[in-house]
C-alpha cells in the first residue's frame, strides 16, 4: 500500500471516528496546544508585528517537527502509517462536536429557554449573547457553524490530503492561534496579525471548496443548489472576512434565511453585510444547518479518499511500468554482452 493510500485510508478512519464519538472528552491535543501557546506568548508578547510573527514560529515549529517526525518514522508502513492518520485527523477535526453544538442551541430555543441558548452561545462563537434574542442567537449559530466547517473540517482534510499529519497538525495550529490572538481589539491588532494572515492562507482555498460543497449539497437540506450558487457569489465579498463570507452565503442560500448585520462582541460591535434573502433562522434552520455541517464533511472526506485512490493506482501502475522497461533493459544489454 503506497503512503498516499495508506493517508486516504486514515482519513476515511477519522471521519468516521469522529462521527461515531465526536471529539475525545479529555486531555484534547488542541487544548494542550493552546496551553503551550499561551505559555510561549508571555516572554514574547510586545504590540508589534514582528514579535507576533516570532510568537507564531515558536509556537508551531515544535508541533510542525513532530508531525514530520511521524509521517516520516511511520510512512513505509502501511498500517502505521493508516493508524497515526486516522489517530491526528481524528484529533484535528471538529464537525461532529460542531454539528452537536447546533443541534443542543436548537433545542433551548424550541423550549424558548433563551438564558440556556445564550450560554451555549460561547461554545460557537465570541459574540456577547447577553441581549441576543431566539432569530439572533440561532443566526449567531449558523454563520459560526458555517465558517467553522471550513476551519475546523474541510480545511484539515484538505491539508491532510495534501501534506499528511505535518500539513493537519500545521493548519490546526494556526487556526487555534488566531482564535487565540487574533482579534481586532487593543491588545492583539498588531501581535495577532500575523497568526490572522496566516490562517487566511492556510484556508483560503478549503473555504470556497466548504461552500461550493454546501450549494451542491443545498438539497439534502431542503435548499436549491442554483439558488445557494447565485447567493454565494452574489453575497460572499460583503464579508470582512476573506474566507467567512464564501461559507456563510452559501449556507444562507441553502438554508434560505439571511445572516449578517450587527454583530456586538465583548469589546467591540462590528457592522457586516447582509447575505442571502430569507428570514432570520430559527431553530428548524438551526437542525438543517447541523445536518448541512455533516454532509459537507463526509462528501469532503469522500471526495479525498476517491480522488487518492485512483491517483496511487495511477503511480503504482507507472512504477510498474518503469520497472519492467528498466528490466527489459537490463536483459538486452545482458544478451549484447554474452
Amino acid at each position: 500500500m503506497s503512503p498516499s493510500l495508506s493517508r486516504a485510508v486514515g482519513i476515511g478512519l477519522a471521519v468516521v471516528a469522529d462521527q461515531l464519538l465526536g471529539d475525545p472528552r479529555r486531555h484534547h491535543p488542541v487544548a494542550w496546544f493552546g496551553s503551550w501557546a499561551s505559555r510561549v506568548e508571555k516572554p514574547l508578547y510586545a504590540d508589534d508585528r514582528s514579535n507576533g510573527a516570532a510568537y507564531v514560529a515558536a509556537a508551531v515549529a515544535p508541533v510542525a517537527v513532530l508531525g514530520i517526525v511521524l509521517e516520516r518514522a511511520t510512512r513505509r508502513h502501511a498500517t502505521a502509517h493508516a493508524a497515526a492518520t486516522a489517530l491526528t485527523t481524528w484529533a484535528v477535526l471538529g464537525a461532529r462536536s460542531l454539528a452537536r453544538e447546533g443541534e443542543l442551541m436548537a433545542d433551548r430555543l424550541e423550549d424558548s429557554d433563551l438564558d440556556g441558548a445564550r450560554s451555549r452561545l460561547g461554545n460557537l462563537c465570541g459574540r456577547d449573547p447577553s441581549s441576543l434574542d431566539g432569530p439572533e442567537l440561532a443566526r449567531a449559530a449558523v454563520e459560526s457553524m458555517a465558517e467553522n466547517t471550513a476551519d475546523a473540517a474541510v480545511a484539515s482534510l484538505f491539508w491532510g490530503a495534501v501534506a499528511g499529519i505535518p500539513g493537519m497538525v500545521v493548519h490546526r495550529c494556526l487556526n487555534t492561534l488566531d482564535a487565540m490572538v487574533g482579534h481586532r481589539n487593543e491588545r492583539y491588532r498588531r501581535f495577532g496579525t500575523a497568526a490572522a494572515r496566516l490562517d487566511d492562507a492556510a484556508d483560503w482555498l478549503p473555504a470556497r471548496i466548504t461552500g461550493a460543497m454546501a450549494c451542491l449539497l443545498a438539497p439534502l437540506v431542503g435548499g436549491r443548489a442554483g439558488d445557494a450558487w447565485r447567493i454565494m457569489h452574489r453575497d460572499a465579498r460583503d464579508h470582512p472576512s476573506p474566507n467567512g463570507g464564501w461559507c456563510e452565503a452559501a449556507w444562507a442560500g441553502a438554508l434560505g434565511v439571511q445572516l449578517g448585520g450587527r454583530n456586538v462582541y465583548f469589546s467591540r460591535v462590528e457592522e457586516r453585510g447582509l447575505l442571502g434573502d430569507g428570514p432570520r433562522p430559527t431553530a428548524r434552520e438551526l437542525r438543517r444547518a447541523s445536518r448541512l455541517v455533516t454532509a459537507v464533511t463526509v462528501a469532503s472526506a469522500s471526495a479525498i479518499v476517491l480522488c487518492c485512490t485512483p491517483a496511487c493506482a495511477s503511480v503504482n501502475a507507472w512504477r510498474s511500468r518503469r520497472s519492467s522497461a528498466c528490466t527489459g533493459t537490463s536483459a538486452r544489454k545482458d544478451r549484447g554482452r554474452r
